[in-house]
């Protein structure tokens, strides 16, 4: 299983970026979801900045079979609220509480977590969550850093 963030779904719908490496993804073997917060974010992003309709919207996350997303159980909840104490700054960590979400369901998963986000991968490593890093918007791809 490969969870998706919000974000690798949106740059394939909008054809940004990493939107060849997360076609890759979706069209592979290895199962892809994404997190009930997750779900969210995209239909408000695709609604609310985009401007798609409400069926346009979920029928793009109906198509790509990621309407089915994974559950968010109290003891995961209670895991991304800690993680996002630990790691978050206003600066130089910026993980949103969906991003700890997503990286805790992916460890409870033991899987990866695919995203170009840098702050999010930097938490995953350094918690040894499984990544998949993407490209990123300007095209640089995340590597840890020392």
């Amino acid at each position: 299983m490969i969870v998706l963030d919000a974000y690798a779904v949106l740059a394939f719908l909008k054809g940004e970026t990493a939107a060849p490496e997360v076609g890759s993804l979706l069209g592979a073997q290895e199962p892809t979801a994404l997190t009930v917060i997750g779900v969210a974010e995209v239909l408000d992003h695709l609604i609310r900045v985009v401007g798609a309709d409400d069926e346009d919207a979920a029928l793009d996350l109906a198509q790509l079979d990621l309407l089915n997303p994974l559950d968010l159980d109290e003891r995961t909840a209670a895991a991304a609220g800690l993680l996002r104490a630990r790691h978050y700054h206003r600066t130089r960590c910026a993980v949103s509480l969906a991003d700890c979400i997503a990286a805790e369901v992916t460890r409870n998963l033991g899987s990866q977590l695919a995203t170009s986000d840098p702050h999010l991968l930097e938490v995953c490593h350094r918690e040894s969550i499984g990544i998949h890093s993407l490209t990123a918007s300007n095209g640089t791809r995340w590597s840890p850093s020392g």
